[in-house]
């Protein structure tokens, strides 16, 4: 992270990085709602200015195993300060004036995203003898062929990666590395001259002219080359260098090679997003699952060792709306279930970076490391919170499963944000989070109505008779118990249910029991009958 950011974003307070084993993790200090922090967390301390309040959080960090804390340049060091970073084993690090926590924090994660899941044993494959994917590397190496700070910008002009030696560079350039985007005016001008489509028709490197400061002197800005980046006929973004001389064939020749190594891995980048995203899929699939390979997939992911709870999140759309829906619906749902997912793996990453999303089938499940005692409560306030950010535009439900405390614990924790998604489910929505003990009794009587329907189970007993006298005589005796009971025996309230005198339901209540051979003073009669009332289909 140094290497790659540390002569234009970053620069080093206090601590040595050379300590630091491994980065876990990016997280953004909020002292309202403060932030689970993986092991080794580089922590962003937004705001943070106070020397009380940067030596108590250096305590925190250290008693969290924290890399690294974030500040806003220039940081004040004086003796607290540097004692407490000392004491606490964290890198202190300052960022530049001009720079933004959001693209900070883009960047960070995109350099954290180099050892993702998808690494294998042997570490990154390369591609022109730099690591397949590193962009900053592949930036630094051709600024060392060139002797010239480079950028490698996508499409819309945004930086994907730059070089070293930026401080060397003309305002412009420093707008745009800081801004992680070619400023607006800059953008207008080059568009202006018809640099922008000059590049995209041309497969050669082209010259561009300095463009005047914002006091319309261009002698303040230096010229550049520019090269497209391309595979095949798909544009993939270009190559920019800031000159201190004119363009020659040599250059120009380093810019057309260049191009070719930057779209290769362009193209990995892309290639091992999607690669990424299944092998994920599969590692929280097969931790889920239980069994052999279980304590393996957590291992990868990064859970080993880490209290987790199980968060399932589904469609409030049934499976046979999906079923008889037609091809064109197909595609669509398929679609909202891939974005829903890209959804809550943002949501749960910005609140715990260590969390892992995989869509299973027709479901999404989050794996959310947590810790201290408010385990459970505070994963549903994060559910919570995803289901109320998105609203109505794609309905959904939450099942919490209790907290798994390793590989063993996750598939029984599955089992249980199963079955209360589907309770969720069958209750229509609302709720739309809950934990099985909110849902218990629900999913009880979901089970029982799997276990009679399988075995063909009929009602049988006094409801058996009543059902049957109703069939032929078309009176209403059932759904009269069914009142009652719900009413816990108020008369009143159950008539005024049915729309009938209170009279005229006493008089059904005793035909009832005469028909039915019902004796309603036995609790355990009423209880019979009420329970196959709720399992039963019966109308």
């Amino acid at each position: 992270m140094m290497d790659d950011l540390g002569s234009t974003l970053l620069e080093l307070v206090r601590g040595d990085p050379d300590a630091v084993a491994e980065v876990g993790g990016v997280a953004i200090h909020d002292p309202l709602d403060r932030p689970v922090l993986p092991v080794g967390a580089l922590v962003l301390g937004v705001g943070l200015s106070g020397v009380e309040d940067i030596t108590d959080l250096l305590g925190e960090l250290g008693r969290s195993r924290a890399a690294a804390l974030v500040l806003r340049s220039p940081v004040t060091l004086n003796p607290r300060v540097s004692e407490a970073a000392d004491d606490a084993g964290v890198v202190l690090l300052g960022l530049t004036r001009g720079a933004t926590w959001v693209q900070l924090d883009a960047m960070l994660r995109s350099l954290l995203a180099d050892g993702d899941v998808g690494a294998g044993p042997g570490g990154p494959e390369s591609l022109g003898g730099l690591p397949s994917g590193d962009l900053f590397a592949v930036a630094n190496a051709i600024a060392a062929l060139l002797d010239a700070p480079v950028t490698i910008e996508d499409r819309s002009n945004r930086v994907l990666a730059f070089s070293g030696r930026q401080d060397e560079t003309d305002q412009g350039r420093i707008e745009t590395v800081l801004g992680l985007q070619v400023p607006d005016r800059y953008a207008r001008v080059l568009t202006e001259r018809g640099v922008f489509g000059e590049l995209f028709r041309s497969s050669e490197p082209i010259a561009v002219d300095p463009v005047p400061d914002r006091l319309g002197d261009p002698g303040a800005s230096l010229p550049r080359a520019a090269i497209a980046v391309r595979a095949g006929d798909e544009l993939l973004g270009s190559i920019w260098a800031v000159l201190d001389q004119p363009l020659d064939d040599a250059r120009a020749a380093t810019l057309k090679e260049a191009a070719k190594l930057v779209a290769l891995h362009l193209l990995r980048v892309r290639a091992g997003a999607d690669v990424g995203r299944r092998l994920r899929a599969e590692l929280v699939g097969t931790a889920l699952e239980g069994g052999a390979g279980a304590r393996e997939a957590v291992d990868r992911l990064g859970l080993k060792g880490r209290p987790t709870v199980v968060l399932a999140l589904c469609e409030m759309r049934t499976p046979a709306d999906t079923r008889t829906a037609a091809a064109v619906q197909v595609a669509d749902h398929a679609n909202d279930r891939q974005r829903l997912t890209d959804a809550f793996a943002m949501h749960l990453s910005a609140v715990q970076p260590a969390s892992a999303t995989a869509l299973i089938g027709t479901t999404v499940y989050g794996l959310l490391p947590v810790s201290g005692a408010d385990q459970e409560p505070w994963a549903v306030r994060v559910a919570t919170d995803f289901i109320d950010r998105i609203g109505d535009r794609l309905p959904s439900i939450v099942g919490v499963g209790p907290t798994a405390l390793d590989a063993e614990g996750l598939a029984h924790a599955r089992q249980y944000a199963d079955r209360t998604v589907r309770v969720l489910r069958e209750l229509g929505g609302a709720p739309r989070v809950a934990q099985m003990s909110d849902v218990y009794i629900s999913s009880l009587l979901s089970e029982l109505r799997d276990q009679v329907t399988v075995r063909g189970d009929r009602v049988t007993g006094p409801l058996a008779r009543l059902v049957s006298y109703d069939a032929v005589h078309g009176t209403d005796l059932v759904q009269t118990l069914r009142a009652w009971l719900d009413a816990f025996g108020d008369v009143n309230a159950a008539a005024a249910v049915l729309f009938v005198h209170p009279n005229t339901f006493r008089y059904r209540l005793r035909r009832l029991a005469e028909v039915g051979e019902l004796d309603l003073a036995d609790p355990d009669a009423r209880f019979a009958a009420l329970l196959q009332l709720r399992i039963f289909p019966i109308p």
